[in-house]
């Protein structure tokens, strides 16, 4: 079946008429919610789409903070931009749950440990990020003895497609494992920094 023909047909299935959409953690509804690295803008819009009070997407690359923009829009959704590289944030506002897709540190070695580093300085209830399954040991040791993270739990394993889309991307497509983690920071940590 077609990638169209399969779109069509699920597009026909029924739907809920009342669906229940929950966080069973509680750290997006009702929440100030900031999407580090936000790309095109996909975790932010989820953030808003699931109730957060607010959502603050940062990026460093001004094309990114524009997609994302211009996809919000296109869901009438008011989230805030921010252009700024994550390892220099300076944050003096409050945010319950950061929510990230970081670069995964093949290219720049621990880029996605500044990233979690930072993200857990600055959410004050929980953090959600997605690392490499082959890193995961070194992911949840770095989270509780070097971030003062207070807990660091994988939530589930996904499986990614990365088609080639930089030119340092070697192969067509990478098919590569996932994990989806729920950190938790210390208390008091949280308050900004």
């Amino acid at each position: 079946m077609k990638l169209k023909q399969l779109e069509s047909v699920l597009g026909d299935l029924e739907q809920f008429s009342n669906p229940k959409a929950e966080n069973s953690f509680g750290d997006v509804s009702n929440k100030v919610v900031a999407d580090f690295g936000c790309g095109c803008g996909t975790l932010g819009a989820a953030a808003a789409l699931l109730g957060a009070d607010q959502v603050i997407a940062i990026d460093i690359d001004s094309d990114s903070l524009e997609l994302a923009s211009e996809n919000a829009v296109d869901l009438e959704l008011d989230i805030d931009f921010v252009q700024c590289d994550i390892r220099n944030l300076e944050w003096r506002g409050h945010v319950d749950t950061v929510v990230m897709n970081p670069p995964f540190g093949t290219r720049k070695k621990g880029v996605d440990m500044d990233f979690l580093s930072m993200a857990l300085k600055v959410a004050s209830q929980a953090v959600y990020s997605l690392h490499k399954t082959s890193t995961r040991e070194h992911v949840k040791k770095a989270a509780l003895r070097d971030f003062n993270a207070s807990s660091a739990e994988v939530l589930c394993e996904l499986r990614y497609d990365v088609p080639q889309l930089y030119k340092f991307h070697k192969k067509k497509e990478v098919d590569i494992a996932v994990d989806l983690w729920r950190f938790v920071p210390k208390r008091n940590q949280g308050r900004g920094i």
